[in-house]
């Protein structure tokens, strides 16, 4: 059966220093990312497009979601499949190309997840990332390849 679930993310562009949008330096990049109950997030530019490096910006809130959604699809399947789960890292890597009029696009991502395994089967594990990459929501929601490159430890003990 299918189900829906309804999100809300509200973006505040807070970048304006007294001349808005007047000259592409005029502005800056910087926007507060929040949804009600939480912390905002403090975000802008990649530094590349003018913004500030201190805060997310776009493309890595992107590759987090990619990341953090393999992550919860994989401890799913790890669990249905009887595999225990003790640690979990990632240090994912992205392309995005931008076009001479400033378009682009993401080319691909890499994930490379760190699992630590302390019980269950290591063969199993290793081929979990792929149910975890067919079930993973923002994945299935994405126009671009996202790979992965896993590392299987087990847990000492």
């Amino acid at each position: 059966m299918r189900s829906e679930h309804d999100f809300t993310v509200s973006v505040e562009w807070t970048g304006n220093r007294g001349s808005g949008t007047s000259g592409p330096r005029a502005f800056g990049r910087d926007a507060l990312v929040s949804t009600p109950g939480r912390n905002p997030i403090a975000a802008s530019a990649a530094r590349a497009f003018h913004g500030d490096a201190d805060r997310w910006n776009p493309e890595e809130l992107l590759m987090a979601a990619l990341s953090e959604c393999h992550l919860l699809s994989y401890l799913y399947a790890a669990t249905r499949a009887g595999v225990v789960v003790e640690a979990y890292e990632d240090a994912a890597t992205g392309v995005l190309e931008v076009d001479d009029d400033g378009a682009g696009r993401f080319r691909e991502v890499t994930l490379h997840p760190v699992v630590t395994i302390s019980a269950g089967d290591p063969t199993v594990a290793s081929a979990l990332h792929e149910e975890a990459g067919r079930l993973c929501f923002i994945r299935n929601s994405v126009a671009f390849p996202v790979h992965h490159e896993p590392e299987l430890r087990l847990a000492d003990g």
